[in-house]
């Protein structure tokens, strides 16, 4: 079966290229589409997941909006939870030097140094004053913005220095900069009231009790769905990589199908000569299955090697079983899509074949 499969693979080798090029292409323009979506989506949401957290509490009436929730202390001393750290959020725009077109979007994490959101340390130190910044590593690979710089917040007077800089840290497609609650104040961030810190989100471990009226808690998943444009982008994506591959098994079935009109007479042959209808089904879907197989493998290989030459700002990550589930699955739908010439090569008559 699979002898004569990829015998007849050898005698057409131009023919058979062309099936497995177009299957190349769509694999690589799949796979590369998915690690963008992955990529990107992962630049919404790595600070999130480097909290390690179960739960976000908001107000009620923030709409899910972590800009427009103000949490007071006394609400935040109310919240009984196995863990919990307050954190302010404050969307800003560093200037490097005296360069005013020379600007990085990022956003600012107000923390407290000692509670368990607080980042890893990679490079530096933690920030121990006011005005001192954590950065991610992003600040400095794409913005060349060092260790020991200061530079200045648009639209204020603040200056911020970096003292450490931490990795896997963005929100929303931006840098965060993890600095204390009074840096955040003085940026603009939830003001103090009465001398009490206010918090935009409560950030929690564990078991959550007793959670004060006008406040709602929000699962981690959750919140990264609601965060703008999150889910229009991962459904986006979603809906075009589904397409790829439905594609691609339509036009898969059509060469093969195409293919086995053209060799009708040397089926009939076949037939002729005691060779079973399942036993040339089998061998065309072998056939199928390896042509796909090599085009999948060729794309994958050929996706991971451009993502070795991307620039750094192109958000292109490289998630495991999303591509070994896509490979698969374009393998199944291109035999699926086989199946249909199944069909034709059981109806062939040897003799009306032949002539």
């Amino acid at each position: 079966m699979m002898f004569l499969a990829l015998n007849e693979i050898r005698h057409s080798k131009l023919r058979y290229s062309l099936v497995i090029g177009v299957m190349f292409l769509i694999a690589y323009l799949v796979f590369f589409l998915t690690g963008l979506s992955y990529g990107l989506a992962q630049e919404f949401q790595m600070s999130i997941d480097k909290w390690q957290a179960d739960n976000v509490i908001l107000t009620s009436v923030s709409n899910d909006n972590l800009n427009m929730s103000m949490i007071t202390q006394k609400e935040f001393d109310a919240i009984k939870a196995s863990d919990k750290a307050g954190l302010v959020q404050k969307p800003g725009i560093l200037v490097k030097g005296n360069d005013q077109d020379d600007k990085v979007n990022v956003t600012f994490f107000g923390i407290d140094k000692e509670q368990f959101i607080a980042p890893n340390i990679i490079e530096g130190k933690m920030f121990s004053e006011k005005n001192e910044a954590v950065a991610d590593e992003s600040v400095k690979k794409q913005y060349n913005i060092k260790l020991g710089d200061t530079v200045s917040v648009a639209g204020t007077d603040e200056k911020v220095k970096i003292v450490g800089f931490t990795d896997k840290a963005s929100y929303s497609a931006s840098p965060v900069l993890y600095v204390s609650y009074a840096t955040t104040t003085d940026l603009g961030g939830a003001p103090t009231k009465n001398n009490e810190q206010i918090y935009n989100a409560v950030v929690t471990r564990g078991t959550v009790k007793d959670l004060p009226k006008g406040l709602e808690k929000l699962t981690i998943a959750t919140f990264i769905n609601k965060l703008p444009g999150y889910n229009a982008q991962v459904l986006t994506f979603s809906f075009m990589i589904g397409f790829l591959v439905v594609i691609a098994a339509v036009v898969i079935g059509i060469f093969v199908y195409v293919l086995t009109m053209q060799k009708i007479n040397i089926f009939g042959v076949m037939k002729a000569q005691g060779i079973s209808s399942a036993y040339i089904a089998r061998s065309v879907i072998a056939q199928t299955f390896f042509l796909a197989v090599v085009g999948v493998v060729v794309g994958l290989l050929a996706t991971l090697g451009s993502a070795l030459l991307l620039p750094q700002a192109v958000p292109f990550q490289v998630n495991t079983m999303f591509f070994v589930g896509i490979s698969v699955l374009m393998v199944v739908i291109a035999i699926l899509g086989a199946v249909f010439s199944v069909r034709t090569i059981v109806k062939i008559d040897p003799l009306k074949a032949i002539g």
